[in-house]
């Protein structure tokens, strides 16, 4: 009796990266990943002509503390692209759990992302958004090549955050943090 898990067939290492060669439904492991809640973030940037850009992102995380590093991802279509790979420094704006309206409208393509919002120019003129639970102002180091994403490292600058609640995302839905202590509240 073998107790170990299957696995597919070990893929050819000249071959494993590269579109369509994996035996795992991408679907299927999209669901198995959503399984982990995230928090939920908005990374900004701005153009060369100092116009504001930003997009909803989960794939925040820290890499160090010494140096202070974070990194996050970019799939390699997105029409943002182009401005993170230039920019000098970007935001990574962790938002709180009153901001979800926020979180749908940076995830939706348009131009006009900024109307409406507060926000104060940071290192390198990346939008700092107001009322955000964290904010990591980051000089941009090093990107690497990951599959369909781009991989962003970022050197902490600056830093500040508060005591409010995060906005979390799991399972393709918005949520919650509840504390232990909370659930022995609750009727």
């Amino acid at each position: 009796m073998n107790d170990l898990p299957k696995q597919p067939r070990a893929p050819d290492p000249a071959n494993e990266f590269a579109s369509d060669s994996s035996q795992i439904d991408p679907r299927d492991f999209r669901n198995a990943l959503g399984t982990y809640a995230t928090g939920v973030t908005i990374i900004t940037a701005a153009a060369p002509d100092g116009k504001p850009y930003g997009l909803t992102c989960n794939s925040f995380a820290s890499v160090s503390l010494n140096p202070p590093l974070v990194l996050w991802s970019l799939v390699v279509y997105s029409s943002s692209l182009t401005i993170f790979q230039n920019a000098s420094h970007f935001s990574v704006n962790v938002l709180g759990a009153s901001q979800q309206a926020l979180a749908n409208k940076f995830a939706k393509s348009s131009d006009d992302k900024f109307t409406g919002v507060s926000w104060t120019p940071g290192f390198g003129n990346a939008p700092v958004l107001a009322e955000s639970v964290a904010n990591f102002q980051c000089r941009s180091v090093n990107r690497y090549y990951g599959g369909d994403h781009v991989i962003f490292l970022g050197a902490v600058e600056a830093y500040t955050y508060n005591a409010n609640e995060p906005l979390l995302f799991a399972r393709g839905a918005f949520g919650r943090f509840i504390a232990d202590d909370e659930r022995k509240k609750a009727p």
